[in-house]
């Protein structure tokens, strides 16, 4: 089926005329409508535009670039131009919002030829571990319909890994594309902060958010990644360096890399499947010819107590306009503003978006600033300088993406603590703004998938994407596929 194909697989038989674009969409909409009542990968379709866009692509006949005529999938917080986007909330979908604009990645990726299928599923305004806090409800890996696909771009992974697109589109606050690319057995890559535009992405934590995208192996990942990095003049906050030629730094090769494994990383508690799996990992790029190193980043067990005070008030902030009266849906008119507001907010957020509205709050409010914010900010610095004084003894670092498997839809419900626990490994990279590439290493016992992570320094993408390509070439996970 030619939604089972690769970004370079499709671009070759497009480019040879044994396959068409409207085909090739016409496939991914037809597993879409077989597979995705299981996993809930999808919020919105539009596939009528996408199979026009299809016929566009096929008239002009050329494919001269890598995505021209390739579906791709849309995570529910990028806003496309007169397209429903919600971020999965209440506050939005009730609004029935369609963005008058487009965001520069979607635009970026339309402007080469890639066709947008619709929209995926996302914890809500992206706050979330594992895609539950959605108000279109939870999204399933495919591996195992039971568990959670991760989060917050679990729609994102599961369409990747169903075969119900053939990249995606994530962002990646705290962990957001490698956590789901982990639990999904797919690809996921978190790049610098300020490698892509944050343009058009409704932002959660403004000095957090990255952009990247989820693929079928590391090569299409730098395909899409060539085409959406870059300096963009409506993001302040984009880098203005060179955007190297990343399929030109996979050379298969490892040879003469020295690479790290942080002893914080391996901890008591992990799942022993994990462990194994990932020390296996580690083997193999040995025997590809890289050198493995103990590393020590020892400000690692602070960085989820300081990404949960950080994040939490870059909410409180991005959050307040959505009041009703600018943003936001609408409430009969009561008797004052304030128990408007309040109407406004309790009605359209949920129950995460709330908490850490509350947690942002406090945590600027007067007389707390500095015991919380502040004192997290210093905290950050040492992280940051953790990894930088890493990486001037080693090419990269290597991990867990998470310490568990993926877990059974609810079993964090009642305890927050617990799943903000799941990012344990993933928002020391976020604290730091250096790229991390998640790739498929193994299935636990329970056939449940386990996820390698691969970091590297400020502008590090082409030696992540390398290891993990020469990883690829090595073993076969990210070829294999579930059956929702």
């Amino acid at each position: 089926m030619p939604n089972t194909l690769t970004v370079t697989q499709a671009h070759q038989k497009l480019k040879n005329k044994e396959l068409s674009a409207t085909e090739l969409t016409r496939s991914c909409i037809d597993q879409i409508e077989a597979v995705d009542e299981k996993i809930n990968a999808i919020v919105h379709r539009n596939f009528e535009r996408a199979l026009a866009c299809a016929k566009e692509v096929d008239a002009k006949g050329k494919f001269d670039h890598p995505l021209t005529g390739i579906p791709f999938l849309t995570k529910d917080c990028f806003c496309e131009k007169d397209v429903p986007t919600t971020c999965a909330s209440n506050i939005l979908r009730n609004k029935d919002y369609k963005p008058p604009f487009e965001s520069t990645t979607t635009r970026r990726l339309k402007d080469a030829g890639a066709i947008s299928l619709g929209k995926s599923n996302t914890d809500e305004f992206t706050m979330g571990s594992s895609t539950e806090t959605s108000c279109y409800g939870p999204t399933q890996t495919p591996w195992n319909v039971r568990c959670v696909a991760g989060g917050s771009s679990g729609g994102s992974a599961a369409g990747v890994a169903a075969d119900e697109c053939l990249f995606a589109l994530g962002t990646d606050t705290g962990g957001s594309i490698r956590s789901p690319a982990s639990f999904c057995s797919c690809t996921g890559l978190k790049v610098t902060y300020g490698r892509t535009s944050r343009y058009g992405a409704m932002s959660m934590a403004s000095s957090l958010d990255t952009i990247g995208p989820l693929s079928k192996n590391v090569e299409d990942a730098a395909l899409v990644l060539q085409t959406i990095a870059g300096k963009d003049p409506k993001d302040a906050t984009t880098g203005d360096v060179p955007v190297p030629d990343y399929c030109a730094a996979l050379t298969g090769s490892v040879k003469g890399l020295k690479i790290g494994m942080p002893r914080e990383y391996f901890i008591d508690g992990m799942h022993p499947d994990v462990n194994r799996a990932v020390r296996a990992a580690a083997d193999v790029i040995r025997d590809a010819g890289a050198m493995i190193v103990d590393v020590s980043l020892p400000h690692t067990e602070h960085a989820l107590a300081v990404y949960y005070i950080i994040c939490p008030s870059e909410v409180s902030s991005n959050m307040a306009r959505y009041d009703g009266i600018r943003f936001g849906h609408t409430q009969p008119v009561t008797s004052n503003l304030i128990e408007y507001y309040f109407n406004v907010r309790s009605s359209g957020f949920g129950d995460e978006v709330k908490r850490r509205i509350m947690l942002g709050t406090f945590a600027l409010s007067a007389g707390y600033y500095d015991a919380y914010y502040r004192q997290a900010q210093k905290v950050r610095a040492l992280v940051k300088r953790d990894f930088d004084e890493a990486f001037a003894m080693v090419d990269a670092i290597i991990a867990p993406v998470s310490p568990n498997l993926p877990f059974e839809v609810g079993a964090h419900a009642e305890d927050p603590l617990a799943m903000y626990l799941e990012d344990i490994f993933l928002t020391p990279v976020n604290l730091a703004g250096i790229p991390a590439l998640s790739i498929p290493c193994g299935f636990s016992k329970e056939s449940l998938p386990i996820g390698l992570q691969i970091m590297g320094p400020q502008w590090g993408e082409e030696t992540v994407l390398r290891i993990g390509h020469a990883y690829e070439n090595a073993t076969d996970w990210h070829t294999k596929k579930p059956s929702p």
